[in-house]
């Protein structure tokens, strides 16, 4: 974690300022706690990223075998005590996503090369470069980094620890990533100029994520894309979205779509499972202003 990012973020449970305490650092804080001035709601920095999760017993229980590991990462043994209580007390859960989170974690790192990321690099290009950017759902951190080469401060959030600490690999001084829920107020009250959520939709209610993301656009951009893959099972979203709900709902919250965008766009989003396999979507991709 850069020392910088402590100017924006605040608790994800009040909202309040948050202080830091170090134990291990290099470039970037490595090891240490974020904690929170107000509740002190303690959020641990662990190989440079801090995992801002409300109840963080709940998303190491969803992750047990991550938790195993992170204990293993960490050398202070404040941190060491704070992980291992943790799992003490954390609810087995049958349904571990380390397993899962990892797996996707290295689909995406083999499938970088898609042309989808190219079309949506040479789309960004064209836009103003900006203070602030915010990215949903970085993932690897494919596009965050593209991002950071042209734009003042870029943050990437995604809920996956392996999914980040790829994206931690590329080090760039004005770049930095976070583990949290999509929902939560990372940021407090802080308006960004640029906001993504690219292929998102299927992980959070979409009306809620663009309410959401409305809140923090003063004036500024938000290019989302979406394949419309909401087939779930039990983890479906309860109301999903289609190309005209999507662009409709962007209006109404007040949302300029680009004259480019304007109609349903069928991007090419290849993704390779593996040596075998290739799963091919069709992404609509939009660019709108508030």
């Amino acid at each position: 974690m850069h020392e910088f990012s402590l100017d924006f973020l605040r608790c994800v449970r009040c909202g309040s300022k948050l202080e830091l305490e170090i134990f291990k650092k290099g470039t970037e804080i490595e090891e240490g706690f974020l904690t929170c001035m107000n509740c002190s709601l303690c959020f641990p920095i662990i190989k440079k990223i801090p995992i801002l999760w409300d109840d963080f017993a709940k998303y190491v229980s969803e992750r047990i075998m991550l938790g195993g590991k992170l204990f293993n990462f960490v050398s202070h043994e404040k941190m060491k005590k704070f992980i291992k209580n943790t799992l003490l007390n954390s609810k087995r859960n049958t349904d571990d996503r380390t397993t899962l989170e990892e797996r996707w974690s290295k689909i995406y790192q083999n499938s970088q090369k898609s042309k989808f990321y190219s079309i949506i690099k040479n789309d960004l290009c064209a836009l103003p470069s900006s203070k602030l950017v915010l990215e949903y759902g970085c993932s690897i951190g494919t596009i965050s980094r593209f991002l950071a080469n042209s734009n003042q401060n870029v943050f990437g959030i995604d809920r996956s620890f392996s999914a980040i600490s790829i994206a931690k690999k590329v080090q760039k001084e004005n770049l930095d990533y976070f583990v949290a829920d999509l929902m939560s107020n990372v940021f407090g009250k802080t308006k960004f100029d640029l906001i993504l959520a690219l292929n998102v939709l299927e992980l959070v209610e979409p009306q809620d994520l663009l309410e959401h993301v409305s809140k923090q656009i003063l004036k500024g951009s938000f290019v989302i894309s979406d394949p419309y893959d909401f087939d779930r099972g039990k983890h479906s979203v309860k109301k999903p979205f289609d190309e005209i709900t999507l662009r409709s709902s962007l209006e109404n919250l007040g949302f300029t779509i680009s004259t480019k965008t304007k109609k349903p766009s069928h991007l090419t989003w290849n993704l390779k499972i593996n040596s075998r396999s290739t799963l091919n979507y069709k992404v609509d991709f939009i660019i709108a202003k508030n």
